[in-house]
């Protein structure tokens, strides 16, 4: 099945327009903005980033939100961190036309006389694609009335949650907002960041949305960059097309990650509804010789798959039925020979370190949890550590402005619901002593290996690799500052 992902990668945009480019791109032209927005919302496509939000909806919402000064914005969303997944960067390696030309689509949809693709500063390959890519948009006379450009952000996880991203590019640190993007988008307009900060006592730029026709912020469109390659298919082809693979609920194909302990460690595509297992067989070979599967875990937004469940369809419906989430397809596979405490005490430190700390029971709470997991991990608790456990597990996500701290809930509470023997033989002291896994970005997959951010283990809560750390949360110890990547740094 190859949808997004080409046999091949695409060498140029002549290349790409001999394989059928250009089509969704030229139909689009001679549509009603609102007749797009009719075909996307037909074809069922959601959003490949995490969420799943049905992609037509979110492009309606920005276009009924239009600035009635200012033009929209198209951010392309290609900011992945999510541990256990490459797959927006295998994209824009092997065809990043497709997803120029789905941003282009989505800019006609909704108004936007700008599109930027976000990236991290750090993935090099990728950016040089895509800016290449833009260079022959432009010679081609596909985007005369539309800006392109590149912003190339920072490491940090939380760069890739929509409005931290938006924060980011605006030249800030990216600290999610409350505000959603259809309300306040790239360019916001406020007399000074020092008179907003000590009306709401937040680190973020904005904090509540609400209501107000009189705003001459545009609204700005966070696509992913998966979702955005999906888009000139279904102009060209129609919404009927794209729903003949796939399920009802969850139309087309899904790109997924598989590694952990699988016999090689890939990218490919797949049809959503594919059982989880034939998924793990199809890419990562299957289980490692001699051994067998005991859970899966997609990534630190859902919850552990334990073996029973592995005949689970990749579906949005068919992963939240069982207690987990489809999110960015990223499988990490774990065997018998894994400590499944460890992983969550792996999980709940990545977490912990990477909140901003703007939400106090997310961090707060956070390091906590990390913290009681690694002494439960070593078989070395404390006699109330477990019940600490399940009451931070029930705050950590109180008050919070995204949805990192959720992820805490659910991957611990998976932990603590579907394998209460393990955790309760490491609370026994019974269990091996067993140190915390590194849970991180995976930065390279190279000769069928995923190779993961080792850095990560020296990063401190306060975002430094500093010892010992400040003792500052990120957002008190950068709020007051601007990013040292503004957007006028940005360029194409």
């Amino acid at each position: 099945m190859h949808r997004i992902l080409y046999p091949q990668p695409v060498s140029d945009l002549e290349e790409y327009r001999r394989k059928g480019g250009g089509a969704g791109l030229a139909a689009a032209s001679q549509i009603d903005p609102f007749v797009l927005i009719d075909e996307i919302e037909a074809a069922g496509l959601r959003g490949r980033g995490g969420a799943g939000f049905p992609t037509g909806r979110k492009w309606r919402t920005v276009a009924l939100n239009a600035s009635i000064e200012e033009r929209s914005t198209v951010v392309v969303n290609g900011a992945e961190g999510e541990p256990g997944t490459f797959k927006d960067r295998t994209i824009l390696e092997n065809n990043p036309y497709q997803v120029l030309e789905g941003a282009l689509i989505a800019a006609r949809a909704v108004g936007a006389d700008e599109v930027i693709f976000a990236l991290k500063r750090s993935f090099t390959r990728p950016i040089a694609r895509i800016r290449t890519a833009i260079a022959e948009a432009r010679a081609a006379r596909w985007a005369d009335d539309v800006a392109l450009g590149v912003f190339e952000g920072p490491p940090e996880y939380l760069y890739g949650e929509e409005t931290a991203l938006l924060e980011t590019i605006d030249g800030r640190y990216p600290f999610p907002r409350i505000a959603p993007p259809f309300r306040r988008g790239v360019h916001e307009i406020v007399e000074t960041e020092s008179d907003v900060r000590s009306e709401s006592g937040l680190s973020a730029h904005v904090e509540m949305a609400g209501p107000s026709p009189e705003a001459i912020a545009p609204p700005t469109l966070v696509n992913n960059v998966e979702t955005l390659a999906n888009v000139p298919r279904i102009i060209a082809r129609g919404a009927a097309w794209f729903r003949t693979e796939g399920t009802d609920a969850s139309p087309g194909t899904v790109v997924c990650t598989v590694s952990g302990c699988t016999r090689r460690h890939g990218v490919g595509e797949v049809l959503l509804g594919t059982p989880l297992r034939e998924v793990i067989d199809l890419i990562g070979g299957g289980p490692r010789s001699g051994r067998r599967i005991k859970a899966v875990l997609p990534g630190v937004s859902g919850g552990f798959v334990p073996a029973a469940l592995l005949d689970t369809p990749v579906s949005y419906e068919g992963m939240a039925a069982v207690g987990s989430g489809l999110g960015s397809a990223g499988f990490i596979v774990f065997d018998d020979t894994t400590d499944l405490v460890a992983v969550a005490a792996g999980v709940a430190r990545f977490l912990a370190v990477e909140s901003c700390g703007q939400c106090v029971p997310c961090k707060q709470d956070g390091l906590l949890l990390a913290d009681l997991l690694a002494r439960l991990s070593r078989s070395n608790p404390k006699a109330n550590d477990l019940r600490a456990i399940r009451r931070r597990v029930a705050t950590v996500a109180e008050r919070s402005r995204c949805f990192l701290a959720s992820q805490q809930q659910v991957v611990i509470g998976s932990l603590l619901e579907r394998f209460p023997d393990e955790v309760a033989a490491h609370a026994a002291r019974r269990a091996r002593p067993a140190a915390p896994e590194l849970v991180a970005e995976v930065v390279d997959i190279a000769g069928g290996a995923a190779v993961f951010d080792e850095r990560h283990r020296a990063k401190q809560p306060d975002w430094t690799y500093d010892r010992p750390s400040s003792g500052q949360w990120p957002a008190e110890r950068l709020g007051e500052h601007r990013a040292p990547t503004p957007l006028d740094a940005l360029g194409g």
